[in-house]
């Protein structure tokens, strides 16, 4: 597979078309970076779309100092906040409103609203922890790529982290929502790395 430098360098000799062939890699990770920050899918996808414009603009800009990728979620990360910052998202309260549902949907309301509560938990860390923790977790990023996108130092982007899973990890054994609910395979991402 053909690193993304090598994309790039295609793109600046007149490639255009292999600039699809980045949106095409990093859509997925952007978008669920942005929908974490925005916490909306249609918001989040217009984060993508802009990010992916002003990449494509400040191409030449780009000096490989880090990695494409780490460089694509800044632009991303400051698009989502800049997003925020211009428009308040609305909600719809459906907190009272009762259904019949079948033992499958059931099921699946149960691990929705599991899914819910730990979101609510991660949506409560500080804003540092909870993009260390969501950089490092949801996108699988490395400690060094999270420090440069969140222009921090290596441990400072490693701490957060730590701190994040700590909190997470006593809120989430306080919370009578989760007891008996978690799969051990959840409680094991909960484990702090070393």
């Amino acid at each position: 597979m053909e690193t993304d430098l090598n994309v790039l360098e295609r793109v600046k000799n007149g490639d255009l078309n292999a600039f699809s062939e980045l949106v095409l890699k990093h859509q997925k990770s952007l978008l669920r970076l942005a929908l974490r920050v925005v916490g909306d899918l249609t918001a989040a996808e217009d984060v993508v779309q802009e990010s992916f414009i002003k990449a494509y603009q400040k191409l030449e800009s780009f000096e490989g100092r880090s990695s494409f990728k780490s460089w694509l979620f800044q632009i991303t990360l400051n698009t989502a906040r800049n997003k925020l910052r211009g428009k308040r998202l609305e909600s719809v309260d459906i907190e009272n409103v009762h259904v019949a549902v079948d033992a499958m949907s059931e099921t699946i309301m149960i691990h929705t609203d599991l899914e819910r509560a730990i979101n609510i938990e991660v949506a409560k860390l500080p804003n540092k922890q909870r993009m260390a923790l969501t950089l490092r977790i949801f996108d699988d990023l490395s400690f060094a790529e999270i420090a440069e996108i969140m222009k921090c130092p290596y441990d400072t982007a490693k701490a957060n982290y730590r701190h994040a899973l700590i909190k997470l990890r006593h809120s989430i054994s306080d919370s009578t929502v989760l007891n008996g609910w978690m799969p051990k395979t959840h409680k094991r991402t909960l484990e702090v790395d070393a």
